[in-house]
């Protein structure tokens, strides 16, 4: 079985304590990414590329667009990749979807990206409100078109259902990692069931599916294909292909910098398995260039 690093390429790049020159990115700056920072705080927005510590938030923002994460920025779970705080989250916020559609408005969004933290803690695993959301930004920016990234919601299709009826233009469910580390880096996640329910949500009518996968954990080459070829056999049209960054010291190390060449590879074989869309780069992030995913 193939591996994507050895063990003394490794511990000499981590050593180091430094990063390659393919993952330096620039600093946020600019008026876009001002004035969107200025909406952000002002209607106490929370967004996955602060919480979750992105590395193209100054390219997106700059931009003009943003992950919005609803439902909190406390999650429910603890994964041992994931930047976002975990812990006891708050009382669901019933004015969120009118304030997420409202700066949706304001900063004149084409495309829009919704996230949420896990809520396992809500009978309804927050569902309700993504729904309430998505009607929101339907109906205050009937022009914005939606991809919709959410939890497995422990894979009840009842609430994957209301998912269905909303009916946004693309739902996205992250595998995250290859179907070894699954327990080790997502915890309380299943491999099987994120599949599931990705299949599921095509089975049942949605047009467009899409799932991100993280390397440098420590999968093989080998494990990599196999997972790209699950997703796609669970009829998945979107796949997103990133280098995996520790967001601290207390976050699972990084066991390699996968090339830029690597991920070229792999993206090509995707590309060779019919997914309608593939991005694979160290810096690709499962809502980076999401614009493009619909189209």
């Amino acid at each position: 079985m193939s591996t994507l690093a050895t063990a003394s390429t490794v511990e000499d790049g981590l050593s180091r304590g430094g990063k390659p020159k393919w993952l330096r990115v620039k600093l946020p700056n600019g008026k876009n990414y001002r004035d969107l920072r200025t909406l952000v705080d002002k209607y106490e927005l929370n967004t996955i590329c602060q919480s979750g510590s992105c590395p193209n938030m100054g390219e997106c923002w700059g931009e003009g667009t943003a992950t919005f994460m609803i439902l909190g920025n406390t999650c429910t779970r603890s994964c041992g990749f994931c930047g976002v705080k975990t812990g006891r989250p708050g009382a669901v916020d019933w004015a969120e979807p009118e304030k997420v559609a409202r700066s949706i408005h304001l900063m004149k969004i084409k495309h829009a990206v919704l996230t949420s933290v896990d809520r396992d803690d809500l009978p309804d695993m927050g569902s309700i409100l993504w729904a309430e959301t998505i009607n929101a930004v339907r109906r205050i920016s009937p022009g914005t078109t939606m991809e919709s990234l959410i939890p497995d919601f422990q894979g009840i299709t009842k609430h994957l259902d209301r998912m269905l009826e909303v009916a946004p233009e693309v739902i996205s469910h992250n595998m995250e990692t290859v179907k070894r580390l699954t327990r080790e880096v997502r915890i309380q996640a299943k491999y099987e069931r994120s599949l599931d329910v990705l299949k599921y949500l095509k089975d049942n009518g949605q047009r467009r599916t899409k799932t991100g996968i993280m390397l440098g954990l420590g999968e093989t080459l080998d494990e990599v294909y196999e997972a790209i070829e699950d997703v796609r056999n669970a009829g998945v049209d979107v796949i997103t292909l990133g280098q995996y960054l520790q967001p601290s010291k207390r976050h699972l190390p990084v066991k390699r910098f996968i090339t830029p060449e690597e991920f070229n590879q792999l993206g090509e074989f995707a590309k060779s398995l019919g997914f309608i869309h593939v991005e694979s780069s160290p810096l690709v992030r499962s809502s980076y260039h999401a614009e493009k995913h619909i189209h």
